[in-house]
């Protein structure tokens, strides 16, 4: 049976992800959307198969996945050589991109260039999802030479490599080990990193240099004067209890995550996060999420001598929906603390294990579904 090359189609947006990232994990075909069809699709297309393109009515006969790598990790999709020219079906720019994400179609064998070039696949996978354009080929190229709205307010992810082209030299040095791209949304810049399945490993003043480096490409792009705020992904949810408690191991804070960003929001790989993700997307949704829980008297304005976000009914009330460990960290802090004030955490059900693992008994949990968050927010 031919396969249908169509905008929109399982086919058209693997080769577009191809397009961009150069080769993607294996063991993450889960997060292109529904895993079963994916697999098989991307079976057929390690053999030979008749291809369409739907709208010109072309075709080409090859195989158009290849499939490298060991183990369960270390696999990965890649294009077959002879499927490159269908790149020029979907964009004038995507062969360009994927030459420069492919080094002229030449992948390394070296774990840390697959392992890099994973996290960054991720990475775009979860925004490609939210509804954040990934590609780039339809976004706006950034410059350094003067003071401009290029970045759009609809929300974009721009990959690493291209900030740290436009970067100059100093971020050249810091920045592509670690950060894997930024996300603009509405006047916010999230720097994102890709954990995985283990702890992040931060460089101090590299991540320093490279947080400064980022807010001068916003200013000069997006009129963003000040970023603070961070996205982490990672696998799940003990990720993240395991970077909040290396990070509360460390007495120094210039090493901690939460001492070069005031918000870190840690965002599982998986459908419970691709949907959070989306909310974090939506300008300004922390006062819309403000508004949507509490009244104004309530709210604490960021006012409070510690953090939470609104005092009902006698009691500290913590909202922690946006999934900002940093925030958490700094009201557990508090809690423990002061022995005469009584708390409670707002989450989604997915969170509660990992807040309470994290907090233990000190605090209420109330949970609010996300689906009623979303409906509000669309």
């Amino acid at each position: 049976m031919m396969i249908q090359f169509r905008p929109g189609s399982h086919a058209c947006r693997l080769a577009e992800m191809l397009s961009v990232v150069g080769e993607y994990p294996a063991h993450s075909v889960r997060l292109l959307g529904n895993e079963r069809v994916y697999k098989a699709l991307i079976h057929k297309l390690t053999t030979v198969q008749a291809i369409r393109n739907s709208r010109t009515e072309t075709e080409i006969t090859c195989r158009m996945i290849n499939i490298s790598g060991k183990g369960r990790t270390g696999k990965s999709i890649r294009l077959y050589k002879a499927a490159i020219p269908i790149l020029e079906w979907i964009h004038p720019d995507a062969l360009k991109q994927y030459l420069n994400a492919s080094r002229n179609h030449h992948f390394s064998g070296d774990l840390s260039h697959v392992n890099r070039n994973h996290r960054v696949a991720e990475a775009a996978a979860m925004c490609m999802r939210a509804g954040i354009e990934y590609r780039p080929y339809m976004l706006p190229t950034l410059q350094n030479r003067k003071i401009a709205k290029v970045i759009p307010n609809k929300p974009v992810f721009y990959l690493a490599k291209a900030l740290k082209d436009i970067g100059g030299n100093e971020m050249n040095k810091t920045m592509f080990t670690r950060m894997v791209g930024a996300v603009y949304s509405g006047g916010n810049c999230y720097a994102l990193y890709n954990t995985r399945n283990s702890v992040m490993k931060w460089s101090g003043m590299g991540e320093f240099k490279t947080l400064h480096s980022l807010i001068e490409i916003g200013r000069l792009n997006a009129g963003v004067s000040r970023i603070d705020s961070a996205i982490l992904f990672g696998e799940s949810d003990s990720v993240a209890f395991e970077t909040l408690r290396a990070s509360e191991e460390n007495k120094r804070l210039e090493f901690r995550f939460d001492g070069i960003y005031k918000h870190i929001h840690f965002i599982p790989m998986n459908e419970f996060g691709i949907r959070l993700l989306r909310l974090l997307a939506v300008p300004n949704w922390n006062e819309k999420l403000m508004d949507l829980l509490f009244e104004k008297e309530e709210r604490s304005y960021n006012q409070g001598v510690f953090e939470y976000d609104a005092f009902v009914d006698g009691k500290y009330v913590f909202a922690h929906l946006d999934s900002d460990i940093a925030r958490l960290i700094r009201f557990k802090s508090a809690i423990l603390t002061r022995h005469d004030i009584q708390a409670e955490i707002l989450c989604f059900p997915h969170q509660v294990l990992f807040i309470r693992e994290y907090l233990g008994s000190h605090t209420e949990i109330k949970t609010i579904p996300i689906d009623a968050v979303e409906a509000e927010f669309t």
